[in-house]
């Protein structure tokens, strides 16, 4: 590896091309990819530093691992999620890429034990009146409704929904993971509505030559014509028409991919809405209701599972609707309900 003059930005390693190829051969979620990919572009940008030059993973030891995880934590005070984040990323460069085996012995960052924000039933209504009508509050209504991830409900599409059953199904959820999760029946008459009008502008982009969405996969290789149907579309599609070939960036395909590719660049695809004006809307609401709180788009969640224990669901349940794999992650809700540790009556109240 060279490094780049001052007057040039700086060019990606090959490595990391490479590197993308085999986190998409293993279905990695975009998001990993991107913070795995940025992890491991800090640790050689470490090494070179170290060595002045940039040298490869494979000529580097675990004395430059563990110096860079330990740089980590003792000079940058990451948090502990964080340094975590950076040592799976080196444990999928080294084991799942390079085939080999780290001896770890870095200083580790001190794990916090943070609990979620939670708002009262009375702070979600009030948070959820002061979004207005339209898709952004279809939305947020399913993060509290359902319990799902912010992304989860954006890339929702019309074959997830299961009215008759009453359930909505999530896709290549969180680990790559389906799971089924309660239809609010309340939101039924706004998903509808959603739904017309998904297919009143997907029949609009049709007659305009467009009406692709984006399919995971090679399903777009086997089925051509996939990618136009209803069924397929999002339930909260952009405002926008877009042409691109993925939405991640473009990498040195295979000659499949490559031949879909270019395919796609002919496609005027419609995405679904992005996440960011769900979080402002969230945002304003928040700021008008007066809540001392910081609450996020996630915490609307956070109350979904804590509510529901409090009205007597068992916690296994809980599991299964969040997704979770461990129950522990599942348990920390039990130390912010009040029928946990906070449950517990005060002996003040019982004085006379």
């Amino acid at each position: 590896m060279q490094e780049n003059s001052p007057s040039t930005p700086p060019k990606e390693p090959k490595l990391l091309e490479q590197l993308r190829h085999k986190m998409r051969m293993l279905h990695v979620a975009k998001r990993t990819e991107e913070a795995y990919i940025a992890w491991i572009y800090r640790y050689l940008c470490f090494a070179r530093d170290l060595h002045g030059k940039w040298v490869h993973p494979n000529q580097l030891s675990d004395r430059e691992i563990n110096a860079f995880l330990t740089h980590l934590a003792v000079d940058r005070k990451v948090a502990a999620s964080t340094q975590n984040q950076a040592l799976a990323a080196l444990l999928f460069l080294y084991k799942k890429f390079l085939g080999t085996e780290l001896k770890l012995d870095a200083v580790r960052a001190k794990p916090s034990h943070k609990l979620p924000v939670v708002l009262s039933p009375f702070e979600v209504a009030t948070v959820l009146r002061l979004i207005p009508a339209g898709p952004q509050h279809t939305i947020a209504s399913l993060l509290y409704g359902a319990g799902l991830r912010l992304m989860e409900a954006c890339r929702l599409r019309i074959k997830d929904l299961d009215f008759p059953r009453k359930q909505i199904v999530v896709r290549e959820g969180k680990g790559s993971k389906d799971r089924y999760v309660p239809l609010p029946q309340s939101l039924v008459p706004a998903l509808q509505t959603q739904v017309e009008f998904a297919r009143q502008l997907h029949h609009q982009d049709l007659a305009n030559g467009a009406g692709w969405v984006w399919l995971p996969y090679a399903l777009a290789a086997k089925f051509p014509q996939l990618g136009r149907s209803l069924h397929w579309q999002y339930v909260f599609p952009a405002a926008k028409l877009s042409k691109d070939s993925h939405p991640r960036e473009a990498v040195e395909d295979s000659p499949q991919d490559q031949l879909v590719a270019t395919a796609d660049q002919s496609q005027l695809r419609r995405h679904h809405l992005h996440e960011t004006t769900v979080q402002a809307a969230v945002a304003a609401a928040v700021r008008k209701s007066g809540i001392p709180k910081k609450v996020s788009c996630h915490t609307l969640r956070h109350s979904f599972a804590t509510h529901l224990l409090e009205s007597g669901k068992d916690i296994r349940t809980i599991q299964e609707l969040l997704g979770h794999v461990d129950l522990k992650t599942t348990m920390i809700y039990t130390h912010v309900s009040r029928l946990g540790c906070s449950g517990v009556e005060s002996p003040l109240d019982r004085l006379g």
